[in-house]
């Protein structure tokens, strides 16, 4: 089944759309905090920081339809805003993010629509972060319905980044001044420096414990 089976242009149908949506961000909130268990489970070792989830407020919604020229409606919601549902996995070091990315693409009920690896390849602005747009079903009681879902895993350190140009940009209504926006793509380089250095510390950590365990396992023989 379809969202547009589903929905018609009414207050009612909107609210049948944020249900639907609302669902699958709890569906995909479940799944990720199961993989975290488990890797903790198997490793010893927690890969996220903390994961948040919100579901697009309408203003946000038209705001994003009235950028791309799209007329107010919910079928093009459904078509063209992908990001009505998003979910934010927030990670220690960056090796995580290619764990967590990597465990969630094997979910057999979730289907990958796109991927975009800003941390290879930064927006102009400095913005580093890992998306994944995906499809989960949602069983209702009559069927199932897919419904697209944007993952956005990053770094603790990338997170505080995008946070602080969201509130820049926001203050200044997307124009900020050439100076703003050359400080942040100064600082989003002095991030991915800290990100790498906290990684080889991590890295570092982790070989001298496996160095003291085997130390204490011959001196036990």
């Amino acid at each position: 089944m379809q969202i547009s089976d589903m929905i018609d242009e009414s207050p009612d149908g909107y609210e049948t759309l944020i249900f639907l949506y609302t669902s699958a961000l709890h569906k995909i909130h479940t799944k990720i905090e199961i993989l975290r268990d488990e890797f903790i489970h198997l490793h010893q070792y927690n890969p996220i920081e903390y994961i948040k989830d919100r579901v697009k407020s309408p203003e946000s919604i038209v705001k994003k339809l009235k950028k791309h020229d799209r007329e107010e409606t919910l079928s093009n919601m459904v078509q063209y805003v992908n990001d009505i549902a998003g979910i934010r996995v927030v990670c220690s070091f960056t090796a995580d993010i290619y764990k967590i990315a990597e465990m969630l693409g094997k979910q057999s009920d979730m289907v990958v629509l796109s991927v975009k690896d800003y941390i290879r390849r930064p927006k102009e602005s400095g913005y580093k972060s890992y998306h994944m747009l995906v499809t989960v079903p949602i069983f209702l009681s009559d069927g199932s319905v897919d419904v697209k879902v944007e993952i956005q895993i990053r770094t603790i350190a990338m997170d505080f980044w995008a946070s602080l140009e969201h509130k820049i940009y926001y203050k200044f209504e997307g124009n900020a001044p050439d100076y703003i926006s050359r400080d942040l793509r100064e600082c989003s380089q002095i991030v991915s420096m800290l990100d790498q250095k906290m990684l080889e510390l991590n890295t570092a950590i982790s070989e001298t414990r496996i160095t003291e365990v085997k130390s204490e396992e011959t001196k036990r023989r």
